[in-house]
């Protein structure tokens, strides 16, 4: 039996990602079934009570999914035919498909091969007459600098609907993302920061009605006191269950103690990685990320499918977050096209994701230090 395949059996497989969810939270799950009010109630109004809380006060609206937030809030924006909206290529394919879903055309513009979000100083360059917002992606939990990001917005005044989704208690210049702005989207599906099953939310700006992205999240439905019922826009169903909710706030109750552990594991990572690897590491920001992954790239010409596949055998789960999106092939038939966004497709060709979640010891990062060394010189 080879060293790898014993180093596999005797060892648990250790997933790049894994939710922790406490029996507290458990049982509160099962008091919500127990209730017989199991889809959108008390607990959902409680959860957002509380998002609105830690962001500072403003209005928060919570939705089955990240992506529902980021539709909803193009509807709200007025997004729609005939408009254009500035995004990444470096995302995950969600952020380019609501602008789709909304009737708009997705312009993408090539990211800064340092933080690996959208590059801001390409953005004037991309804008047109039609253009009508822009969605900056925070990837891998590192926030665009907001600063800059907003002053090239009221150059054109366009409407930002930051795309959150992977950045929830992460930071810039002190201020919790969510807190400040124009729309945020933020995402609880399993492998967030912080998770609700499957979920997400959408802080609204002071100039939009509550009660509009309310109906828009449900079927356009407005109730009056006397029962009766009028649809007065297109909605959709994207309203959280309680079930989801109750979920989310067993969460919140521990979201410093997740963040703390989160910034531990990549200060560890920084540390024991081997420099001699080759590898390019993340920026070392830990003033603003909230360290929702960890991922270097690959050295140039590494076959990332035999990568995988090696660590794999040693034990150790390894993610791909995310290959260029305008190489997939419905946007190709958009008509973009391979080498239109160099930097893009560099990083989503060498990039991985290692295992990082808040229950990983300090054991499980040396762990896995010592498998990429064996399978990069090996």
């Amino acid at each position: 039996m080879s060293r790898s395949l014993n180093t596999l059996l005797s060892v648990p497989f250790l997933p790049f990602t894994r939710p922790s969810i406490d029996e507290e939270t458990i049982a509160s799950v099962a008091e919500v079934l127990r209730s017989g009010w199991i889809t959108s109630g008390p607990k959902v109004q409680a959860f957002e009570a509380a998002l609105a809380e830690i962001c500072g006060g403003r209005t928060v609206r919570a939705f089955n999914s990240g992506t529902a937030a980021l539709e909803v809030a193009l509807r709200l924006a007025g997004v729609g035919p005939g408009d254009e909206v500035i995004t990444t290529p470096l995302t995950w394919v969600a952020t380019a498909n609501v602008i789709l879903e909304v009737g708009a055309s997705p312009v993408l513009v090539d990211i800064d091969p340092t933080t690996r979000n959208i590059d801001l100083k390409r953005i004037e360059a991309a804008m047109t007459s039609r253009t009508k917002a822009l969605i900056p992606v925070d990837l891998a939990g590192l926030p665009v600098d907001r600063d800059r990001l907003y002053a090239i917005a009221a150059l054109g005044r366009l409407r930002v609907v930051e795309d959150a989704a992977q950045s929830f208690g992460a930071s810039w210049n002190g201020q919790a993302i969510g807190s400040s702005g124009d729309f945020v989207a933020f995402s609880f599906h399993a492998n967030k920061n912080l998770t609700t099953s499957e979920g997400g939310a959408l802080v609204l700006p002071a100039d939009i009605d509550a009660g509009l992205c309310e109906r828009l999240r449900l079927q356009g439905v407005q109730r009056s006191p006397d029962g009766g019922m009028d649809v007065d826009v297109l909605g959709g169903k994207f309203n959280l269950t309680d079930v989801a909710a109750a979920i989310g706030l067993g969460q919140l109750k521990r979201r410093h103690e997740f963040d703390a552990r989160r910034r531990a594991l990549a200060a560890r990572y920084f540390e024991r990685l081997d420099p001699d690897l080759g590898l390019e590491l993340p920026p070392a920001d830990f003033n603003h990320s909230n360290w929702h992954m960890f991922q270097p790239l690959l050295p140039a010409g590494s076959d990332r499918a035999a990568f995988i596949a090696a660590m794999k055998e040693l034990g150790i789960g390894i993610g791909v977050h995310y290959p260029a999106l305008h190489l997939f092939t419905l946007y190709r038939r958009l008509g973009f096209t391979a080498g239109q966004f160099p930097h893009a497709e560099d990083v989503g060709a060498r990039t991985v994701t290692l295992p990082l979640f808040p229950a990983m010891s300090d054991a499980d990062v040396d762990r896995v230090c010592t498998a990429l060394t064996k399978v990069l010189k090996h």
